[in-house]
């Protein structure tokens, strides 16, 4: 026996000649871990769960906000339907005083009777801010007044209101009832070209 192979017999190890290495010995590929089908498919799933949550918490956020608008708006406005129909009230007893005529001494007691009841509904009304909406001498806006009928009114601007037939109303801003006015109109364009 040689000595390499006394050597390798003591060791138990095989030495590789050199004409095996190129054949035999396989190639390692796990030396460089490469990505798990499983792990990418799993990484995709984790992404896709993190959006879904991120949009889960936005949209109950928003809902959140909406909600909260809703019931700020319920308790803002929940006294709408009640103020339009104390509205009449309140017209009455200004048509009332216009036309009381106070001449005498009893009907001065009852108009100055009306005129406080008519201030202290108003001083109510104004607490929970219900304002009025006389819009005479200003200019026609749809959104708080109602055209009646329109009059050629000279010194006029067109669409000014000339008079108001009723008063409107707002609670918090939002208009309750319109004020129904007389509107200006231009006047016709006579050239007298003949």
């Amino acid at each position: 026996m040689s000595t390499e192979e006394n050597n390798s017999q003591e060791t138990g190890v095989d030495e590789p000649q050199s004409e095996e290495l190129g054949a035999e010995q396989p190639i390692i590929e796990d030396a460089v871990p490469q990505p798990n089908e499983d792990l990418v498919q799993l990484q995709a799933e984790l992404e896709g769960v993190k959006d879904q949550e991120l949009r889960t918490q936005a949209e109950m956020q928003n809902l959140r906000r909406r909600m909260e608008r809703d019931v700020e708006n319920a308790h803002k406005y929940a006294l709408d339907k009640f103020v339009g129909e104390l509205l009449p009230v309140v017209d009455n007893l200004e048509r009332a005083l216009q036309t009381i005529d106070d001449s005498s001494d009893d009907i001065k007691v009852l108009s100055e009777g009306v005129e406080l009841t008519l201030k202290s509904f108003q001083d109510v009304l104004a607490r929970f801010k219900v304002e009025a909406v006389d819009p005479k001498g200003q200019v026609f806006n749809p959104e708080f007044h109602q055209a009646m009928s329109m009059l050629e009114m000279p010194g006029e601007a067109p669409n000014t209101v000339v008079d108001v037939f009723q008063k409107g109303y707002t609670l918090n801003g939002r208009l309750v009832r319109p004020a129904m006015v007389v509107v200006a109109k231009a006047p016709p364009n006579n050239t007298g070209e003949g």
